[in-house]
Protein backbone atom coordinates (compact mmCIF):
# COMPACT_ATOMS: atom_id res chain seq x y z
CA UNK A 1 0.00 0.00 0.00
CA UNK A 2 1.22 3.19 -0.93
CA UNK A 3 2.00 5.76 1.74
CA UNK A 4 -0.10 9.08 1.39
CA UNK A 5 0.88 12.76 2.85
CA UNK A 6 -2.54 14.34 4.48
CA UNK A 7 -0.93 17.82 5.53
CA UNK A 8 1.83 20.01 5.13
CA UNK A 9 2.72 18.90 8.88
CA UNK A 10 3.74 15.72 8.13
CA UNK A 11 6.91 16.94 5.93
CA UNK A 12 9.96 16.83 7.61
CA UNK A 13 11.21 20.49 7.69
CA UNK A 14 14.69 19.13 7.31
CA UNK A 15 15.46 20.24 4.07
CA UNK A 16 14.09 23.26 4.35
CA UNK A 17 16.30 23.99 7.24
CA UNK A 18 19.24 22.65 5.54
CA UNK A 19 18.79 24.66 1.77
CA UNK A 20 18.99 28.08 3.51
CA UNK A 21 22.11 30.05 2.74
CA UNK A 22 23.77 31.34 6.17
CA UNK A 23 26.37 30.58 7.85
CA UNK A 24 25.17 28.00 10.36
CA UNK A 25 24.51 26.12 7.56
CA UNK A 26 28.00 26.56 6.05
CA UNK A 27 29.61 25.50 9.30
CA UNK A 28 27.14 22.79 10.02
CA UNK A 29 28.10 21.51 5.92
CA UNK A 30 31.79 21.49 6.79
CA UNK A 31 31.31 19.63 9.87
CA UNK A 32 29.71 16.49 7.79
CA UNK A 33 32.54 17.30 5.18
CA UNK A 34 35.75 18.17 6.53
CA UNK A 35 34.92 17.46 10.60
CA UNK A 36 38.44 17.70 11.42
CA UNK A 37 39.78 20.75 8.81
CA UNK A 38 40.66 23.81 10.99
CA UNK A 39 38.14 26.72 11.25
CA UNK A 40 39.44 28.85 13.72
CA UNK A 41 42.95 29.74 15.14
CA UNK A 42 43.21 32.02 18.24
CA UNK A 43 46.39 32.38 20.55
CA UNK A 44 47.73 28.40 19.21
CA UNK A 45 44.73 27.18 20.15
CA UNK A 46 42.71 25.16 16.62
CA UNK A 47 38.94 24.76 16.53
CA UNK A 48 37.64 22.50 14.31
CA UNK A 49 34.18 22.57 12.58
CA UNK A 50 33.00 19.61 14.19
CA UNK A 51 33.83 21.55 17.47
CA UNK A 52 32.35 24.39 16.36
CA UNK A 53 29.23 23.37 15.31
CA UNK A 54 29.13 21.30 18.49
CA UNK A 55 30.34 24.47 20.86
CA UNK A 56 27.53 26.41 18.59
CA UNK A 57 25.08 24.19 19.34
CA UNK A 58 25.73 23.63 23.05
CA UNK A 59 25.82 27.74 22.70
CA UNK A 60 22.36 28.06 21.57
CA UNK A 61 20.74 25.25 24.30
CA UNK A 62 22.30 27.67 27.01
CA UNK A 63 20.55 30.53 25.73
CA UNK A 64 17.45 28.90 25.42
CA UNK A 65 17.20 27.40 28.65
CA UNK A 66 17.66 30.55 29.98
CA UNK A 67 14.85 32.28 27.98
CA UNK A 68 16.48 33.74 25.60
CA UNK A 69 14.41 32.69 21.76
CA UNK A 70 13.77 33.75 18.56
CA UNK A 71 14.19 37.53 17.53
CA UNK A 72 15.84 38.45 21.06
CA UNK A 73 19.18 40.83 21.73
CA UNK A 74 22.24 39.86 22.82
CA UNK A 75 24.88 42.29 23.63
CA UNK A 76 28.45 40.96 22.50
CA UNK A 77 30.96 43.35 24.99
CA UNK A 78 34.25 41.16 23.73
CA UNK A 79 37.81 41.40 22.48
CA UNK A 80 38.60 39.20 19.03
CA UNK A 81 38.25 35.84 20.63
CA UNK A 82 37.01 32.16 19.14
CA UNK A 83 34.24 32.47 21.42
CA UNK A 84 33.27 35.61 19.80
CA UNK A 85 32.03 33.59 16.60
CA UNK A 86 30.56 30.92 18.99
CA UNK A 87 28.04 33.32 20.99
CA UNK A 88 27.21 35.19 17.19
CA UNK A 89 26.45 31.60 15.82
CA UNK A 90 25.07 30.11 18.61
CA UNK A 91 22.59 33.06 19.17
CA UNK A 92 22.14 32.90 15.25
CA UNK A 93 21.08 29.61 15.51
CA UNK A 94 18.04 30.02 17.73
CA UNK A 95 17.02 33.47 15.80
CA UNK A 96 19.06 35.83 18.60
CA UNK A 97 20.43 38.64 17.36
CA UNK A 98 23.90 39.49 18.38
CA UNK A 99 24.43 43.05 19.24
CA UNK A 100 28.25 43.54 18.89
CA UNK A 101 29.52 46.63 21.21
CA UNK A 102 32.50 48.72 20.41
CA UNK A 103 34.40 47.71 23.68
CA UNK A 104 35.56 51.59 23.67
CA UNK A 105 32.25 53.15 23.99
CA UNK A 106 31.77 54.78 27.58
CA UNK A 107 29.20 53.21 30.20
CA UNK A 108 26.82 56.04 29.33
CA UNK A 109 27.12 54.97 25.56
CA UNK A 110 26.84 50.97 25.83
CA UNK A 111 24.05 51.77 28.06
CA UNK A 112 21.75 53.64 25.46
CA UNK A 113 22.41 50.55 23.29
CA UNK A 114 20.76 48.70 25.93
CA UNK A 115 17.84 51.17 26.32
CA UNK A 116 17.83 51.12 22.18
CA UNK A 117 17.79 47.03 21.49
CA UNK A 118 16.25 45.93 24.81
CA UNK A 119 18.68 43.23 25.39
CA UNK A 120 18.44 41.26 28.66
CA UNK A 121 21.63 39.32 28.43
CA UNK A 122 25.41 40.72 27.55
CA UNK A 123 28.17 38.44 26.68
CA UNK A 124 31.66 39.35 28.29
CA UNK A 125 35.11 38.13 29.26
CA UNK A 126 37.16 38.72 32.39
CA UNK A 127 38.65 42.05 31.49
CA UNK A 128 35.82 43.67 30.02
CA UNK A 129 33.24 42.30 33.13
CA UNK A 130 33.63 45.43 35.20
CA UNK A 131 32.57 47.72 31.87
CA UNK A 132 29.41 44.50 31.52
CA UNK A 133 28.70 45.26 35.43
CA UNK A 134 28.72 49.27 35.01
CA UNK A 135 26.52 49.44 32.08
CA UNK A 136 24.39 46.25 33.67
CA UNK A 137 24.08 48.00 37.10
CA UNK A 138 23.08 51.53 35.25
CA UNK A 139 19.93 49.98 33.29
CA UNK A 140 18.55 48.00 35.48
CA UNK A 141 17.92 45.91 32.20
CA UNK A 142 20.38 43.04 32.51
CA UNK A 143 18.72 39.61 33.40
CA UNK A 144 22.15 37.52 33.09
CA UNK A 145 25.83 38.59 32.62
CA UNK A 146 28.03 35.38 30.84
CA UNK A 147 31.79 36.05 31.13
CA UNK A 148 34.66 34.08 28.77
CA UNK A 149 37.24 33.51 31.46
CA UNK A 150 37.36 34.01 35.46
CA UNK A 151 35.05 35.70 37.54
CA UNK A 152 34.61 36.07 41.00
CA UNK A 153 31.03 37.67 40.80
CA UNK A 154 29.03 34.85 41.91
CA UNK A 155 25.60 36.77 39.83
CA UNK A 156 27.65 36.03 36.26
CA UNK A 157 27.12 32.81 34.49
CA UNK A 158 30.34 30.91 33.40
CA UNK A 159 30.85 30.58 29.94
CA UNK A 160 32.70 27.68 29.60
CA UNK A 161 29.89 26.14 32.71
CA UNK A 162 27.19 26.73 30.29
CA UNK A 163 28.91 24.68 27.02
CA UNK A 164 29.68 22.00 29.02
CA UNK A 165 25.85 21.87 29.70
CA UNK A 166 23.73 18.87 27.66
CA UNK A 167 22.51 20.19 24.65
CA UNK A 168 20.24 17.39 23.47
CA UNK A 169 17.27 19.25 24.29
CA UNK A 170 17.91 21.85 21.59
CA UNK A 171 15.10 22.12 18.62
CA UNK A 172 16.34 22.36 15.28
CA UNK A 173 14.19 25.71 14.13
CA UNK A 174 14.23 27.23 10.61
CA UNK A 175 15.88 30.62 10.12
CA UNK A 176 14.79 32.44 7.13
CA UNK A 177 17.73 34.33 5.01
CA UNK A 178 15.62 37.69 5.81
CA UNK A 179 15.97 37.20 9.05
CA UNK A 180 18.05 39.61 10.97
CA UNK A 181 21.82 38.03 12.05
CA UNK A 182 23.24 41.31 13.70
CA UNK A 183 22.51 44.74 14.68
CA UNK A 184 25.41 47.00 13.91
CA UNK A 185 25.34 50.49 15.60
CA UNK A 186 26.54 52.86 14.03
CA UNK A 187 26.40 56.68 14.71
CA UNK A 188 23.67 59.36 12.94
CA UNK A 189 24.59 62.52 11.96
CA UNK A 190 21.93 63.25 14.93
CA UNK A 191 24.65 61.86 17.40
CA UNK A 192 22.21 59.35 18.50
CA UNK A 193 23.53 55.63 17.50
CA UNK A 194 21.38 53.68 14.82
CA UNK A 195 20.79 50.04 14.44
CA UNK A 196 21.71 48.67 11.00
CA UNK A 197 19.87 45.35 10.66
CA UNK A 198 21.41 43.20 8.53
CA UNK A 199 20.00 40.02 7.88
CA UNK A 200 21.55 36.31 6.69
CA UNK A 201 20.98 37.16 3.13
CA UNK A 202 23.23 40.67 3.51
CA UNK A 203 25.42 38.42 4.91
CA UNK A 204 25.93 36.01 2.17
CA UNK A 205 25.82 38.76 -0.06
CA UNK A 206 28.95 40.18 1.21
CA UNK A 207 30.69 36.77 1.38
CA UNK A 208 30.31 36.43 -2.52
CA UNK A 209 31.28 39.58 -2.76
CA UNK A 210 34.75 38.94 -0.98
CA UNK A 211 35.05 35.58 -2.89
CA UNK A 212 34.98 37.56 -6.31
CA UNK A 213 37.05 40.76 -4.98
CA UNK A 214 39.48 38.93 -3.07
CA UNK A 215 39.46 35.43 -4.88
CA UNK A 216 39.21 33.26 -1.77
CA UNK A 217 40.10 29.50 -2.11
CA UNK A 218 39.37 26.43 0.02
CA UNK A 219 43.07 26.86 1.35
CA UNK A 220 43.21 30.09 2.35
CA UNK A 221 44.34 31.13 5.92
CA UNK A 222 42.90 34.41 6.70
CA UNK A 223 43.82 36.84 9.13
CA UNK A 224 41.11 38.63 11.18
CA UNK A 225 42.73 41.30 12.57
CA UNK A 226 39.96 44.05 12.50
CA UNK A 227 37.57 44.08 15.45
CA UNK A 228 35.24 41.55 15.41
CA UNK A 229 32.43 44.51 16.65
CA UNK A 230 33.26 46.29 13.28
CA UNK A 231 31.02 44.67 9.98
CA UNK A 232 34.82 44.74 8.44
CA UNK A 233 36.01 42.05 11.54
CA UNK A 234 32.77 39.63 11.24
CA UNK A 235 32.14 40.69 7.32
CA UNK A 236 35.87 39.20 6.42
CA UNK A 237 35.28 35.80 8.06
CA UNK A 238 32.26 35.38 5.77
CA UNK A 239 33.80 34.32 2.66
CA UNK A 240 36.30 31.96 4.76
CA UNK A 241 33.14 30.36 6.29
CA UNK A 242 31.73 29.71 2.45
CA UNK A 243 35.04 27.97 1.14
CA UNK A 244 35.69 26.04 4.57
CA UNK A 245 39.35 28.03 4.97
CA UNK A 246 41.18 28.78 7.94
CA UNK A 247 40.70 32.25 10.43
CA UNK A 248 42.98 33.24 12.10
CA UNK A 249 42.30 35.72 14.85
CA UNK A 250 44.39 38.28 16.06
CA UNK A 251 43.65 39.36 19.84
CA UNK A 252 42.95 43.15 19.94
CA UNK A 253 45.25 45.78 21.70
CA UNK A 254 48.26 48.06 20.89
CA UNK A 255 49.54 47.07 17.20
CA UNK A 256 52.76 45.73 17.07
CA UNK A 257 54.09 45.62 13.34
CA UNK A 258 56.98 43.27 13.93
CA UNK A 259 54.67 40.98 15.96
CA UNK A 260 52.31 41.27 13.22
CA UNK A 261 54.76 39.66 10.56
CA UNK A 262 55.92 37.11 12.71
CA UNK A 263 52.50 35.91 13.27
CA UNK A 264 51.76 36.04 9.35
CA UNK A 265 55.22 33.84 8.79
CA UNK A 266 54.18 31.60 12.06
CA UNK A 267 50.44 31.19 10.66
CA UNK A 268 51.24 30.45 6.87
CA UNK A 269 48.91 33.69 6.08
CA UNK A 270 47.75 34.39 2.57
CA UNK A 271 45.16 36.69 3.18
CA UNK A 272 44.50 40.10 5.60
CA UNK A 273 43.36 43.23 5.48
CA UNK A 274 44.83 46.10 7.44
CA UNK A 275 43.65 50.04 7.40
CA UNK A 276 46.12 52.34 5.98
CA UNK A 277 48.13 53.71 8.91
CA UNK A 278 48.76 49.57 9.95
CA UNK A 279 49.96 48.88 6.27
CA UNK A 280 52.23 52.20 6.83
CA UNK A 281 54.05 50.39 9.64
CA UNK A 282 54.27 46.89 8.62
CA UNK A 283 55.83 47.80 5.58
CA UNK A 284 58.21 50.15 7.41
CA UNK A 285 58.99 46.74 9.32
CA UNK A 286 58.96 43.89 6.55
CA UNK A 287 61.54 46.02 4.85
CA UNK A 288 63.92 46.61 7.93
CA UNK A 289 63.45 42.70 9.01
CA UNK A 290 62.26 40.91 5.32
CA UNK A 291 60.28 37.48 7.01
CA UNK A 292 59.10 34.90 4.64
CA UNK A 293 55.11 35.23 3.79
CA UNK A 294 52.40 33.38 1.85
CA UNK A 295 50.58 36.96 1.51
CA UNK A 296 48.58 36.17 -1.59
CA UNK A 297 45.62 39.02 -0.82
CA UNK A 298 46.48 42.43 0.77
CA UNK A 299 43.49 44.52 1.00
CA UNK A 300 42.52 48.04 2.81
CA UNK A 301 39.65 50.61 3.41
CA UNK A 302 38.32 51.89 6.43
CA UNK A 303 40.20 55.32 5.89
CA UNK A 304 41.93 57.05 2.75
CA UNK A 305 45.49 55.32 1.72
CA UNK A 306 48.24 58.19 0.49
CA UNK A 307 50.33 57.52 -2.57
CA UNK A 308 53.60 57.27 -0.14
CA UNK A 309 51.89 53.94 1.34
CA UNK A 310 50.02 52.29 -1.74
CA UNK A 311 52.99 52.69 -3.57
CA UNK A 312 55.16 51.03 -0.57
CA UNK A 313 52.94 48.03 -0.21
CA UNK A 314 53.20 47.41 -4.03
CA UNK A 315 57.30 47.46 -3.12
CA UNK A 316 57.32 45.40 -0.29
CA UNK A 317 55.01 42.75 -1.21
CA UNK A 318 55.37 42.91 -4.79
CA UNK A 319 53.54 39.38 -5.20
CA UNK A 320 50.43 39.72 -3.28
CA UNK A 321 47.26 41.08 -5.06
CA UNK A 322 46.64 44.35 -3.62
CA UNK A 323 42.52 45.15 -3.42
CA UNK A 324 41.12 48.25 -1.91
CA UNK A 325 37.63 47.69 -0.12
CA UNK A 326 34.73 50.34 0.26
CA UNK A 327 31.69 50.44 1.65
CA UNK A 328 29.68 51.08 4.88
CA UNK A 329 27.89 49.20 7.94
CA UNK A 330 24.41 49.50 6.14
CA UNK A 331 25.76 47.53 3.10
CA UNK A 332 27.41 44.83 5.19
CA UNK A 333 29.74 46.32 4.12
CA UNK A 334 31.54 46.61 0.68
CA UNK A 335 29.72 48.26 -2.43
CA UNK A 336 32.62 49.35 -4.01
CA UNK A 337 35.99 47.63 -5.32
CA UNK A 338 39.97 48.74 -6.83
CA UNK A 339 41.08 45.77 -8.09
CA UNK A 340 44.98 45.48 -7.48
CA UNK A 341 45.76 45.77 -11.62
CA UNK A 342 44.33 49.01 -10.88
CA UNK A 343 45.58 50.15 -7.52
CA UNK A 344 48.24 52.68 -8.65
CA UNK A 345 47.18 53.21 -12.05
CA UNK A 346 43.88 54.77 -9.81
CA UNK A 347 45.46 56.08 -6.72
CA UNK A 348 42.41 57.71 -4.52
CA UNK A 349 39.82 55.82 -6.09
CA UNK A 350 37.28 53.47 -4.38
CA UNK A 351 37.37 51.26 -7.75
CA UNK A 352 33.88 49.80 -9.47
CA UNK A 353 30.40 48.83 -7.86
CA UNK A 354 30.84 45.45 -7.32
CA UNK A 355 28.79 42.83 -9.40
CA UNK A 356 25.79 42.58 -6.68
CA UNK A 357 25.20 46.29 -5.98
CA UNK A 358 23.16 48.71 -8.45
CA UNK A 359 24.29 52.21 -7.77
CA UNK A 360 23.77 55.85 -8.96
CA UNK A 361 25.30 58.89 -8.43
CA UNK A 362 22.43 61.69 -8.17
CA UNK A 363 22.08 65.29 -6.98
CA UNK A 364 19.86 66.25 -4.18
CA UNK A 365 16.57 65.63 -6.06
CA UNK A 366 17.33 61.91 -7.44
CA UNK A 367 18.83 63.01 -10.85
CA UNK A 368 21.49 61.45 -12.06
CA UNK A 369 24.76 63.42 -12.36
CA UNK A 370 26.53 63.75 -15.21
CA UNK A 371 30.07 61.74 -14.98
CA UNK A 372 32.83 64.20 -14.03
CA UNK A 373 30.48 66.18 -11.73
CA UNK A 374 29.59 65.67 -8.11
CA UNK A 375 26.53 63.57 -6.40
CA UNK A 376 25.40 61.57 -3.50
CA UNK A 377 25.95 57.57 -4.33
CA UNK A 378 22.79 55.90 -3.42
CA UNK A 379 22.83 51.45 -3.59
CA UNK A 380 20.29 49.00 -4.21
CA UNK A 381 21.20 45.10 -3.62
CA UNK A 382 21.06 41.65 -1.64
CA UNK A 383 23.39 43.34 0.96
CA UNK A 384 21.25 46.14 1.35
CA UNK A 385 20.12 46.27 5.14
CA UNK A 386 16.74 45.48 5.75
CA UNK A 387 16.58 49.13 8.18
CA UNK A 388 17.51 50.89 11.30
CA UNK A 389 16.43 48.98 14.48
CA UNK A 390 13.35 50.38 15.82
CA UNK A 391 14.03 53.58 13.82
CA UNK A 392 11.17 54.12 11.63
CA UNK A 393 12.15 57.61 10.42
CA UNK A 394 15.66 56.84 10.13
CA UNK A 395 14.99 54.18 7.97
CA UNK A 396 12.68 56.17 5.78
CA UNK A 397 15.03 59.25 5.48
CA UNK A 398 17.71 56.63 4.81
CA UNK A 399 15.47 55.19 1.79
CA UNK A 400 13.91 58.04 0.59
CA UNK A 401 13.41 57.96 -3.11
CA UNK A 402 13.76 53.88 -3.56
CA UNK A 403 17.46 53.99 -2.70
CA UNK A 404 19.42 53.47 0.11
CA UNK A 405 21.18 57.09 0.50
CA UNK A 406 25.05 56.56 1.31
CA UNK A 407 25.67 60.35 2.56
CA UNK A 408 29.01 60.18 0.87
CA UNK A 409 29.84 62.72 -2.18
CA UNK A 410 31.53 61.09 -5.60
CA UNK A 411 32.88 61.47 -9.05
CA UNK A 412 33.25 59.09 -12.02
CA UNK A 413 35.83 59.29 -14.56
CA UNK A 414 34.98 58.58 -17.93
CA UNK A 415 36.01 54.47 -17.14
CA UNK A 416 33.45 54.20 -14.60
CA UNK A 417 36.43 54.64 -11.21
CA UNK A 418 34.85 56.97 -8.24
CA UNK A 419 36.56 59.45 -6.27
CA UNK A 420 35.03 60.11 -2.97
CA UNK A 421 34.96 63.85 -2.88
CA UNK A 422 33.38 64.43 0.52
CA UNK A 423 31.32 62.87 3.52
CA UNK A 424 27.63 64.69 3.58
CA UNK A 425 27.22 63.41 6.83
CA UNK A 426 30.39 65.15 8.19
CA UNK A 427 32.50 62.22 9.10
CA UNK A 428 35.89 62.06 10.25
CA UNK A 429 37.50 58.43 9.96
CA UNK A 430 40.56 58.04 12.50
CA UNK A 431 42.40 55.49 12.05
CA UNK A 432 39.62 53.04 10.57
CA UNK A 433 37.09 54.33 13.52
CA UNK A 434 33.85 56.41 12.42
CA UNK A 435 33.90 59.92 14.37
CA UNK A 436 30.76 62.02 13.85
CA UNK A 437 30.97 65.56 14.30
CA UNK A 438 27.43 66.16 15.41
CA UNK A 439 28.02 62.96 18.39
CA UNK A 440 31.11 64.77 20.00
CA UNK A 441 29.20 68.47 19.36
CA UNK A 442 26.52 67.26 21.48
CA UNK A 443 28.73 65.84 24.03
CA UNK A 444 31.01 69.46 24.47
CA UNK A 445 27.84 71.44 24.39
CA UNK A 446 27.18 69.69 27.81
CA UNK A 447 30.41 71.14 29.13
CA UNK A 448 29.98 73.78 31.68
CA UNK A 449 32.30 75.95 30.30
CA UNK A 450 31.70 75.51 26.48
CA UNK A 451 29.05 77.97 24.72
CA UNK A 452 29.13 76.83 21.01
CA UNK A 453 31.09 73.95 19.59
CA UNK A 454 32.03 72.78 15.85
CA UNK A 455 34.18 69.25 15.21
CA UNK A 456 36.50 69.23 11.81
CA UNK A 457 38.58 66.80 10.73
CA UNK A 458 42.69 67.74 10.68
CA UNK A 459 44.39 65.52 8.54
CA UNK A 460 47.44 63.42 10.44
CA UNK A 461 50.20 61.47 8.89
CA UNK A 462 49.24 58.11 11.08
CA UNK A 463 45.48 58.55 11.70
CA UNK A 464 44.25 59.90 8.90
CA UNK A 465 42.09 62.57 10.32
CA UNK A 466 41.92 63.55 13.60
CA UNK A 467 38.89 65.38 15.10
CA UNK A 468 39.12 69.07 16.46
CA UNK A 469 37.15 71.30 18.33
CA UNK A 470 36.44 75.06 17.60
CA UNK A 471 34.62 76.80 20.69
CA UNK A 472 33.09 79.13 21.67
CA UNK A 473 33.47 79.91 25.98
CA UNK A 474 30.65 80.17 28.16
CA UNK A 475 30.29 83.88 29.57
CA UNK A 476 33.06 84.66 32.33
CA UNK A 477 34.81 81.78 31.60
CA UNK A 478 38.29 83.07 30.41
CA UNK A 479 40.03 79.92 29.45
CA UNK A 480 40.09 76.30 28.57
CA UNK A 481 42.39 73.54 28.00
CA UNK A 482 41.73 69.61 26.84
CA UNK A 483 43.50 68.53 30.06
CA UNK A 484 40.87 70.02 32.13
CA UNK A 485 38.35 68.45 29.83
CA UNK A 486 39.41 65.17 29.86
CA UNK A 487 37.89 64.06 32.88
CA UNK A 488 34.33 65.27 31.29
CA UNK A 489 35.50 63.56 28.09
CA UNK A 490 36.14 60.46 29.44
CA UNK A 491 33.08 60.29 31.22
CA UNK A 492 30.84 60.75 28.02
CA UNK A 493 32.63 60.02 24.45
CA UNK A 494 35.12 57.11 23.52
CA UNK A 495 38.72 57.92 23.79
CA UNK A 496 38.90 57.81 19.95
CA UNK A 497 36.24 60.83 19.72
CA UNK A 498 38.02 62.62 21.63
CA UNK A 499 39.27 66.10 20.09
CA UNK A 500 43.06 66.09 19.85
CA UNK A 501 43.45 70.32 19.91
CA UNK A 502 41.30 72.61 20.85
CA UNK A 503 40.48 76.00 19.17
CA UNK A 504 39.31 78.78 21.10
CA UNK A 505 36.95 81.72 18.94
CA UNK A 506 35.13 84.79 19.99
CA UNK A 507 32.49 83.65 17.45
CA UNK A 508 31.71 80.76 15.09
CA UNK A 509 31.16 81.76 11.46
CA UNK A 510 27.49 81.63 10.70
CA UNK A 511 25.22 81.45 7.50
CA UNK A 512 22.33 83.57 7.14
CA UNK A 513 20.39 80.34 8.31
CA UNK A 514 22.18 80.18 11.16
CA UNK A 515 23.76 77.22 10.67
CA UNK A 516 27.99 76.61 11.20
CA UNK A 517 30.10 77.19 8.29
CA UNK A 518 32.21 74.59 8.67
CA UNK A 519 34.52 75.10 5.34
CA UNK A 520 35.50 78.48 6.83
CA UNK A 521 36.56 76.31 9.89
CA UNK A 522 38.42 73.57 7.90
CA UNK A 523 40.56 76.29 5.88
CA UNK A 524 41.23 78.24 9.21
CA UNK A 525 41.98 75.68 11.57
CA UNK A 526 43.35 72.64 10.02
CA UNK A 527 41.55 71.27 7.16
CA UNK A 528 43.19 68.30 5.32
CA UNK A 529 44.21 70.80 2.61
CA UNK A 530 45.62 72.99 5.16
CA UNK A 531 48.78 70.77 6.02
CA UNK A 532 49.47 67.58 8.14
CA UNK A 533 49.32 67.42 11.92
CA UNK A 534 52.19 65.75 13.04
Amino acid sequence: MTATIDSASDLTTEPLRSRRNHWNNQVRRHAFMTPDGPALKFLGQVTTWRQLDERTRAFAAALTRRGVGFGDRILLVMLNRTEYVEATLGANLIGAIPVPVNVRMSPAEIAFLVADSGAKVIITESLLAPLADAVSASTGAIDSTIVVGDTDNEAHLKYEALMAEDASDLQDIDIPEETVALIMYTSGTTGKPKGAMLTHQNLQAQAVTCLQALQTRPDDIGACVAPMFHIAGLGAMTPLFYMGALSVIHPLGAFDPNDMLDTLEREGTTSIFLVPAQWQAVCAAQQAKPRKLNLRVISWGAAPASDTVLRAMSETFPDAINVAVFGQTEMSPITCVLEGKDALRKIGSIGKVVPAVTARVVDPEMNDVKRGEVGEIVYRGPNMMKGYWQNPQGTADAFHGGWFHSGDLVREDDEGFLYVVDRAKDMIISGGENIYCAEVENALFGHEKIAEAAIIGRAHEKWGEVPVAVVVLAEGVEDLTLEEMEPYLNENLARFKHPKDLVIVDELPRNAGGKVVKPTLRSSYGSKDAGLAK
